[in-house]
Order: structure tokens, then C-alpha cells, then sequence
């Protein structure tokens, strides 16, 4: 292989990375009944946070739920599931406490994070996934 030929599939590589970390959303995107499981397929790894307006520990998880959304770009989708409009999926997976993270690895639960927790805790949980 000549260095002009390396040096384009150098580039062609790049072109191709850019491309897909373009198809992966950097903020988390709202997910519904209605298009639930079509979104965990999407993706090889998601993580949706159950979350409702009135609950005060959802509120203090979101603004760590965007900064993951945007630091994982590319290697995490992360969506948001009113539970008290989207009731069907929050009973499908059991949901009685929120927030609670639904974690989706190519398609299949791979498990939950329960609670208001620590970023870090987030972080170690997903990254055996990854």
C-alpha cells in the first residue's frame, strides 16, 4: 500500500466515524409508548430514564442524564419515558420507583438503575456494556 492510498483510507475511516456519531442523537430523546421498541432496537446501547414531572430526584438526574447524553455520543443513546403518560411500557418493565434507567444492549434488557444516583455510579454500571 502506497502512502497516498493509506492516507485515503486514513480519511475515508475518519469520513465514516464522523458519519455515524452524527446518527447518534447528543441529548436524550423522548420516547413514548408507541415508539419504545423501536427505539431500543435503533441503537446497541440505550438507556432510558423513567422519569415524571412531579418527582423531585428526576429533576436533579436530568441536567446528569444531558451531560452523558453529549460525553457518550456515539457509543450511548439516552431517552426519556414520561411514566405517567407512557404507562404501558412503565408496567411492561416493572417500573414502581423512579427515576429508574432502563439499560438496552442491542435490543435486550441488560438491566436497571434504580434512583437518583451519582454519575459515576451511572458510568460504572454502563461500562462493561460498551
Amino acid at each position: 500500500m502506497d502512502e497516498l492510498e493509506a492516507i485515503r483510507k486514513k480519511k475515508m475511516e475518519q469520513i465514516i466515524k464522523a458519519r455515524e456519531l452524527e446518527s447518534y442523537p447528543g441529548k436524550p430523546v423522548i420516547v413514548t409508548d408507541a415508539d419504545f421498541n423501536q427505539f431500543i432496537l435503533k441503537y446497541p446501547l440505550v438507556v432510558v430514564d423513567c422519569w415524571a414531572e412531579w418527582c423531585g430526584p428526576c429533576r436533579t438526574l436530568a441536567p446528569i442524564i444531558d451531560e452523558l447524553a453529549v460525553e457518550y455520543r456515539g457509543k450511548i443513546v439516552f431517552g426519556k419515558l414520561n411514566t405517567d403518560n407512557n404507562r404501558t411500557t412503565a408496567m411492561q418493565y416493572r417500573i414502581s420507583s423512579i427515576p429508574a434507567m432502563l439499560v438496552f444492549k442491542d435490543g435486550t434488557f441488560a438491566g436497571q438503575i434504580i434512583g437518583a444516583v451519582p454519575k459515576q455510579h451511572i458510568v460504572q454500571q454502563l461500562q462493561p456494556l460498551m
